[in-house]
């Protein structure tokens, strides 16, 4: 694997082996070198040689990192697309141009007398980030839309939030290093024309990291040990911290009464809730940042009041600052108005795009929302009042219940908010402490997990009339093989503008997860609609298990797709069973003969008592075997045995033992059943053990006299027939999986047993518009496939996984060792 690496990327792997070889060799991998750095960084006056040669260091082992890790992202895709000779010179003309620009920035801010700008003149900066950052810019020329979009977008984002929060000379190069590359993209590597619009869900993307980046920005400047932006007087707005003792000692010895016991109390908060709290208005923005991906009107409403909120308090600070004469009124409000812009063009940028976000909450999502949210807020308050008057001997003075009462709304604010308000008592006990400062963590915890519940779940919105409309598409359309489970209980339905196609879907974690092809004539015309629809709620589409017809369609609307089953399927005119390869099946209807074994139909629903009772028994065991929960979505269970036009057959003896069971859906054209898929299959654990093929073919004659065309045995999940193709990545990993799974739910030998009945296989897919939803997707599927596995399922899975993986990997090295030996 490491050999392959090298040599698909030579470039990337000798520029990162030189970096870290010169950096060990330096110290600077071990620890920060300034002497060295100032010998070897680039800055104004710094010798020429530096523009190249600075980029051999980093300042610290985590620049050397963070610079490893975005080298590494792009750089091996970036030698696959241009080849190692244009991305070294892409690197460095980025570089050095980027050096070049951000030099000139400092030098023109130094004639201008802005304070910042002044304060990087004689600074020094290291690092090949520089290029690497123009690289990646450079680089979202010549890939995918998707990928183009966020790799500019995460791209252009950081380096602007670092350099105007951080604001150190590295990071302004960085910045105008991407600048360079971005106009190295626009002048020799763009093709074709720039698309002039911008889809719904775009916008929404885009807005939603504006409002991220308007978070993490203060977050950062927190975080670094010496802030330097322009914005960074913006972190005490957002990101509120508790003062530091010698301030507060400062403050106490000037005989500052109010200032000192509200500072003091500010102290008295544990490192843990004083750090949740302050960081919550950040937290806060992020969770309305998730709201405004997914086109919520709540999300967008929350967004505009709190930027224009953080707008009007650093106007009210500015004011509050003007009244002072010997304040420096001029420095304070150009150093001011400069955070200001940020929230307010936030709501610019809000205000805009105001007509992207029009997904309302149903009514009853509402009321569940505002039930969950002030009920729990209204638990917790009272625990706090009530809970804190029990106590109230731990608090210093002593409250009394009106006071705890009053005091109830400055528990919600940070702890560097509280030099607003009046405070006064504070908590010296462990349940006062725990109560004094643990309510404000709980209450925003409840709020933020609200706010994420309401942008991330989807409520059912197709009714029963709606469920009929698609039964009848199936019986006048039909479809595939599992055109039929479309119907199933769980499922909503999309339909085009006239009706006439319907798309069966279930929303998991904002994937919108369809069951096989679209039901009608339109199917491009469908998915195309489904896209949109899936886009203006937030979700993303993804069509699983549909044929290899749909699956040619979607990609020419520029979607990927992958195998993920294998349908088997038996034609049934002229169909006998003779020759050796039947030998099998003959052999278990004979015994099933002289066993006294016969093979009975029914409905489910009109079946005696003594039958479905053996019936429910039979599948508790099977699930009790497995010690996991049955699998549902495409794999249907006893519930779906009552299903409206399903056929059972049961293998039954002369006392009226029931030994196996199979169940069978029809498959509809023109208004007729033309075939018909197998579905559930139980059989009893010491019952007859040739049930299942003596109940297929029994089926299979029945419905060849009947007329059918022919009976598919279904898709079997994670199991495929090999074509001699060379699987792509995700292929072998979903190949990988049902390899580990097959001691858990047997796919493989499932897989194997329907080759006895010699059908025709045909390939199932799951198309996707976009490759990076493949973790989120991959979530929804497993969910969708156990919807009620519980911890310890989920743990018991896990370990016959690992188990499973362990064992396969010892005896491979074992069949190595003899090989060799």
């Amino acid at each position: 694997m490491i050999v392959r690496f090298l040599r698909r990327a030579p470039l990337t792997c000798a520029f990162l082996i030189c970096y870290w070889t010169v950096g060990t060799l330096t110290g600077v991998v071990q620890g920060r070198d300034d002497d060295l750095l100032d010998r070897v960084g680039v800055g104004l006056g710094s010798p020429l040689w530096t523009m190249l040669g600075s980029a051999l260091w980093s300042t610290d082992p985590l620049g050397y990192l963070a610079t490893t890790v975005l080298l590494l992202g792009f750089g091996p895709r970036a030698e696959r697309v241009f080849g190692a000779a244009r991305t070294a010179a892409i690197f460095l003309a980025a570089h050095v141009t980027g050096v070049a620009l951000g030099l000139g920035l400092v030098l023109s801010g130094r004639e201008l007398h802005w304070s910042w700008l002044e304060s990087l003149d004689g600074e020094v900066a290291v690092g090949p980030s520089i290029g690497g950052v123009g690289l990646a810019l450079a680089l979202s020329f010549r890939i995918p839309p998707p990928w183009r979009r966020r790799v500019r977008l995460l791209t252009i984002l950081s380096s602007l939030v670092l350099a105007l929060y951080s604001g150190w000379l590295l990071d302004v190069l960085r910045l105008s290093g991407g600048m360079a590359g971005a106009l190295i993209g626009v002048v020799f590597l763009r093709r074709g024309p720039v698309p002039r619009t911008r889809s719904v869900q775009e916008t929404r993307v885009l807005v939603a990291l504006l409002l991220a980046a308007s978070a993490l920005g203060p977050v950062v400047a927190m975080m670094s040990p010496y802030p330097n932006g322009p914005l960074s007087w913006f972190a005490d707005v957002v990101v509120v911290t508790q003062p530091s003792p010698e301030f507060v000692d400062e403050v106490c010895g000037a005989d500052m009464v109010d200032a000192c016991r509200t500072m003091t109390i500010q102290l008295t908060y544990d490192r843990f809730p004083a750090l949740v709290m302050s960081l919550l208005p950040a937290l806060l923005l992020l969770v309305l940042a998730e709201g405004l991906r997914r086109g919520r009107v709540f999300a967008w409403w929350s967004a505009l009041v709190s930027n224009a909120a953080y707008a009007g308090f650093i106007g009210w600070y500015l004011m509050a600052v003007a009244r002072f004469p010997d304040a420096g009124v001029g420095e304070a409000a150009f150093s001011l108005a400069v955070p200001m812009l940020a929230p307010l063009a936030m709501v610019v940028v809000l205000v805009v795009t105001r007509g992207h976000f029009t997904v309302r909450l149903p009514r009853h999502a509402a009321r569940r929302f505002r039930r969950f949210t002030f009920g729990s807020v209204a638990l917790l308050s009272a625990l706090y009042v009530f809970g804190g008057y029990l106590v109230r001997d731990q608090f210093t003075p002593e409250p009394g219940f009106l006071r705890l009462l009053a005091d109830l709304p400055t528990r919600f604010l940070p702890p560097g908010y509280l030099d607003l308000v009046p405070l006064q008592f504070a908590a010296e006990g462990f349940v006062g402490a725990l109560l004094f400062e643990y309510t404000g963590v709980v209450f925003w915890l409840i709020v933020m997990t609200g706010l994420l519940m309401a942008s991330w779940r989807a409520w059912p919105c197709s009714g029963a009339e709606a469920a009929e409309r698609a039964r009848e598409l199936v019986r006048r359309h039909g479809g595939s093989s599992l055109s039929y489970m479309t119907t199933w209980r769980g499922n909503q339905y999309w339909f085009t503008p006239d009706g006439g196609t319907a798309i069966a879907y279930r929303v998991v974690a904002t994937i919108a997860l369809t069951i096989g092809d679209p039901v009608g004539p339109a199917r491009v015309e469908a998915v195309r609609g489904f896209t949109e629809f899936c886009a203006h709620n937030g979700w993303t589409p993804c069509l699983y298990s549909v044929g290899a017809e749909t699956r040619e369609a979607v990609e020419r609307l520029g979607w990927s797709a992958v195998q993920v089953a294998e349908d088997t399927v038996i034609d049934l005119p002229g169909l006998s069973f003779t020759g050796k390869k039947w030998q099998d099946v003959r052999t278990a209807s004979n015994r099933a003969a002289k066993a006294g074994i016969t093979a009975e139909w029914c409905t489910y629903a009109d079946a005696p008592f003594a039958i479905t009772d053996q019936v429910r028994s039979i599948s508790a065991q099977w699930v009790a075997d497995k010690g996991l929960p049955e699998m549902g979505f495409t794999l249907g269970g006893l519930a779906e045995l009552a299903g409206d036009g399903v056929r059972c057959l049961l293998a039954v003896d002369g006392d009226r033992t029931v030994h196996g069971i199979t169940s069978w859906l029809p498959v509809y054209a023109d208004g007729r059943v033309v075939g018909w898929t197998l579905d559930l299959m139980r059989r009893r654990a010491h019952g007859f053990a040739g049930s299942m093929e003596f109940l297929i073919a029994s089926a299979a004659q029945r419905f060849r006299a009947e007329g059918a065309e022919f009976l598919s045995l279904s898709g079997a999940p994670l199991a495929r027939l090999d074509r001699g193709e060379r699987p792509r990545a995700l292929q072998r990993v979903l190949d990988f999986t049902g390899q580990v799974l097959e001691p858990v739910y047997g796919f493989r030998s499932l897989f194997a047993f329907k080759a006895k009945f010699q059908p025709t296989y045909r390939p199932m897919f799951m198309a996707y518009p976009d490759s990076a939803a493949l973790p989120r997707i991959a979530n929804a599927v497993g969910r969708a496939y156990l919807p009620h596995l519980n911890a310890r399922q989920g743990f018991r899975l896990a370990t016959r996984m690992f188990l499973r993986t362990r064992r396969r990997t010892t005896a491979g090295d074992r069949a190595g060792r003899v090989a060799s030996g």
